[in-house]
Order: C-alpha cells, then structure tokens, then sequence
C-alpha cells in the first residue's frame, strides 16, 4: 500500500471517530422523543452542509490542500457527523406516530435550509479560496 493511500485511510479513520463523536455529543445535548421535532438531527446535518459547503468552496480549491486531508474532512468528520439515514429516520417515526404535519415541516426544512446552508457554505468558502494564503501565521490569530 503506497504511503498517500495508507495516510488518506488514517485521515478518512480518524476524521470518522471524531465525526461520530461530535454526532453523539448532539444527540446527548438535544434528546427528543419520537412524536417530538427531531431537532439535533436538524441541526447537525445543517451544520453538516455549511461546513462541507464552506470546504468544497474555499479549502478543496486551493492547490496545495492534500487529498488526505479533503477526505479526513469531508468523508471522514463531515460523512459520519451528518447522516442522511438519520434524518429519514426521524421522518419515518414522525409519521408513523401521527405527526404529518410535523414531519412535512422537518423534511421542508432539512431540503431548503440544507440547500441554503450548502450554498452559503460555497460562497463563503469561495471568499476564503480567493484570499491569498499567509507566508506566516501572526500571533494574533488573524490570516483567515
């Protein structure tokens, strides 16, 4: 196995174990029962979209951002932070126990604040992208 492949897989293992733990923590942080607005599965996978939006805009498009560290991000943290089965899965106990309107309201908003969120993400991560990178990092904190 060539060294970038091997890295690439670390990156992707360890961007996982962080990704599910900061899932977890939003689960532990935003409890609701079944009939009750899924609200932690929203919000992680809005902030899911912007942050990967945000990457995909700005840090994917620089040249010198390594392959291993887009997949440690993105499949790794992002794709085990955000999941698409959770939000299904909210959406199917919502209706089964009776709450249609409340499911419909959850899926509305999931598609069409993820869509924003992602688009948001893309421009903001554009603006960053088109910044020229620092030669040295200043003690203030202030290059990005």
């Amino acid at each position: 196995m060539r060294s970038s492949t091997a890295l690439t897989l670390v990156a992707v293992a360890v961007g996982g174990i962080a990704g599910t733990g900061l899932r977890l923590a939003f689960d532990l942080a935003f409890p609701h029962g079944d009939a009750e607005f899924p609200v932690e599965t929203l919000l992680v996978n809005l902030v899911g979209t912007l942050a990967l939006g945000w990457l995909v805009g700005g840090l994917w498009t620089r040249p010198a951002t390594p392959a291993w560290l887009r997949a440690g991000l993105g499949s790794g943290l992002l794709g085990s932070f955000t999941t698409l089965s959770a939000m299904m899965a909210s959406l199917v106990v919502l209706t089964r126990e009776g709450e249609i309107w409340l499911g419909a309201l959850y899926l509305l908003v999931s598609v069409a604040g993820g869509l924003l969120l992602a688009a948001l993400g893309l421009k903001l991560g554009s603006r960053l992208a088109h910044r020229p990178m620092p030669r040295e990092v200043s003690d203030a904190g202030s290059t990005l």
